[in-house]
């Protein structure tokens, strides 16, 4: 039987919608042709990719991040359709977290409708990149911290309680750090790209999440020696 060809998994923006509605689809061929074939009547101005993520497994994936948008809060515009009122930086976070876990996957950052690809000049900071991250995602196994514990979002002073090894509940919800950081912080307290570290922002008994887990390697580190 022949291998699955990948396909792709996209965020397109549109210059004619709010800068935080997205459009989050799927498709077995390359973006551009897609988008072009979104290009009607119906919408006033073009669709431009925002990014892409190269899978085999690119049909799971995309029902797994509409879940994952939809867990943050209500965020689907129409309940039937794949457009979302999050912005495109933090819906690209969703997708870096899901490439993680896959073994194929491929981000792609786009400008212009074109991919952006690493400057000749610039080799060490590729932009179009395979996802391999040189620090593994944050876990509350790598510090120790049981489920059932609880944390605060510093931010906004807000007490959430662990879910999971990864999630947090906070009002009944289930959410992942990163994105919960970005559907909480507060306006004046926003980056400019909606994109956050979410192990940053959270303290365990007074202590950031991030700062403990550098604090833990380094002992791990030293004893290694």
């Amino acid at each position: 039987m022949a291998a699955k060809e990948p396909g792709y998994v996209y965020i397109l923006t549109n210059p004619s919608f709010r800068e935080d509605w997205v459009k989050i689809g799927k498709s077995s061929r390359p973006v551009d042709v897609r988008s072009k074939e979104l290009d009607n009547t119906a919408v006033p101005l073009p669709f431009e990719i925002f990014a892409t993520l190269k899978t085999v497994k690119f049909d799971i994936v995309e029902k797994k991040i509409h879940k994952a948008i939809d867990r943050l809060t209500d965020l689907r515009i129409r309940q039937n359709r794949e457009f979302f009122n999050i912005k495109p930086e933090l819906a690209l976070e969703i997708f870096k977290d899901e490439a993680m876990i896959l073994d194929d996957g491929e981000i792609t950052l786009y400008e212009n409708n074109l991919p952006i690809v690493p400057s000749p000049e610039k080799p060490e900071v590729p932009k179009t990149t395979k996802t391999l991250p040189h620090r593994p995602r944050f876990k509350f196994s790598m510090v120790n911290i049981p489920i059932g514990s609880e944390l605060i979002f510093v931010p906004a002073n807000l007490k959430v309680k662990v879910a999971s090894d990864d999630q947090v509940e906070y009002e009944g919800r289930i959410y992942k750090l990163s994105p919960f950081v970005g559907t909480f912080m507060p306006a004046e307290k926003r980056n400019t790209s909606g994109a956050y570290q979410g192990a940053k922002f959270f303290t365990y008994k007074g202590e950031i999440l991030d700062s403990l887990r550098t604090r833990i390697e380094a002992a791990k580190s030293t004893d290694s020696e």
